[in-house]
C-alpha cells in the first residue's frame, strides 16, 4: 500500500537507509573533526620519528578506531540523558527524545560502533587491544557524570584525552611522554570549551538538579575557568611542538591556534550567549582542523614519506 508521502514525494528511503541516517543524526558524526585532527598529528609524528613515512592501512585503522569509539561514546551519552534531554527546552528535540530514533537503535549503533573500534584496536597491535577497554570507561561514565559532580566536563577532557595516546600507541607499541603532553593539549582544550557550551544549560541544569561548572558557579567563573584551560592548552601545545623538534609551520598553526582562542573568548560573554554556537563549532572546528594541517605541512617539510 502507498502512503500519501509517497504519492507526492516519491518513495521514501528504506528503512534500513532511514535509521542509519537517523542514529547518525544522534550522535552527530560531523564533529568527529574535533577529535580526529589531534589523532592524526600524533599518529603521522609518531610514524615520522618512526618509519620516516606514512603506514596507510596503520592510520586507516586509527581512523576506524577513533570514529567507533567517538560513535560509541556519543550514543551513550545520548542514551543515558534521554530523560534529562527531555526537561531541557533546548535538547527535547532531540531523536531519542520525540521518538525519531528508538533506544534499542541507539543501542545497536553503539555496539557496532564499539566492536568496531575493539576490531580496529586488535588489528593495530596487542597493546591497543588490551589497553582498550580501558578506553571505554569514561566514554560511559561521563554521561553519568552531571548526576555526581559539577565538574563533568573534567571527566570529558579526560576521555578526550586518550585520542592521541591510543594513536600514538596504534603507531609504535610503546608509551610516549610526546603523546601525553599532545593528549593533555586535547583533553584540557575540549574541556574548556565544554565549559563555554554548558552556559546556555544553566536554568535548566539548576531546575533539574543537573550539575556543572555553571550551574554551580555560574556562567561567569565558567567562561573564566575555559579561559585558564585554553591558556593551559596553548601552554601544553607549546612543549609538544619543543619536545618534537616541530619546525616553522606547526609554530604558523599554534599563532592562528592563539589567534582563534582570543576571538572565541571575546565572542562569549557572561550576560550575551548569543554567539556560543559560532564560538562552539565554528571556531573549535577551525582550530582542530587548521592546526593539524600546519602540522602535516611541518612532516612533509621535514621528510615525511608517502
Amino acid at each position: 500500500m502507498t502512503s500519501t508521502a509517497e504519492g507526492v514525494l516519491g518513495p521514501g528511503p528504506a528503512p534500513g537507509t532511514g535509521r542509519i541516517k537517523g542514529f547518525l543524526r544522534v550522535v552527530m558524526i560531523e564533529h568527529s573533526v574535533f577529535a580526529l585532527p589531534f589523532a592524526y598529528i600524533a599518529t603521522l609524528t609518531a610514524m615520522y620519528r618512526t618509519y620516516g613515512n606514512v603506514h596507510w592501512l596503520r592510520l586507516v585503522l586509527v581512523t576506524v578506531a577513533m570514529v567507533g569509539l567517538r560513535t560509541f561514546a556519543m550514543a551513550c551519552n545520548r542514551i543515558i540523558d534521554r530523560e534529562i534531554d527531555a526537561r531541557n527546552p533546548r535538547t527535547a528535540g532531540r531523536e531519542l527524545v520525540t521518538g525519531a530514533v528508538s533506544v534499542r537503535s541507539a543501542w545497536t549503533g553503539a555496539l557496532m560502533a564499539v566492536v568496531a573500534f575493539l576490531g580496529a584496536a586488535a588489528l593495530l597491535n596487542p597493546l591497543c587491544l588490551a589497553l582498550a577497554p580501558i578506553a571505554v570507561i569514561p566514554m560511559v561514565v561521563y554521561p553519568y557524570g552531571k548526576r555526581f559532580t559539577n565538574f563533568p566536563h573534567a571527566i570529558l577532557g579526560l576521555a578526550q584525552a586518550m585520542g592521541p595516546v591510543g594513536a600514538w600507541l596504534a603507531v609504535t607499541g610503546e608509551w610516549s611522554w610526546h603523546a601525553v603532553v599532545l593528549g593533555l593539549a586535547v583533553g584540557v582544550w575540549i574541556g574548556g570549551f565544554d565549559l563555554i557550551f554548558a552556559c546556555q544549560d544553566v536554568m535548566a541544569d539548576r531546575a533539574h538538579g543537573v550539575k556543572s561548572t555553571p550551574a554551580r558557579f555560574g556562567v561567569p567563573a565558567a567562561l573564566y575557568g575555559a579561559r585558564v584551560c585554553h591558556v593551559i592548552t596553548t601552554g601544553l601545545l607549546v612543549w609538544f611542538a619543543l619536545a618534537t623538534d616541530a619546525g616553522p609551520f606547526f609554530w604558523a598553526g599554534l599563532v592562528v591556534v592563539v589567534v582563534a582562542f582570543a576571538y572565541e573568548h571575546t565572542i562569549v560573554r557572561p550576560h550575551d550567549l548569543s554567539r556560543l554556537n559560532r564560538a562552539f563549532f565554528t571556531v573549535n572546528g577551525v582550530i582542530g582542523i587548521s592546526l593539524f594541517i600546519f602540522a602535516l605541512m611541518d612532516l612533509v617539510s621535514q621528510g615525511l614519506g608517502w
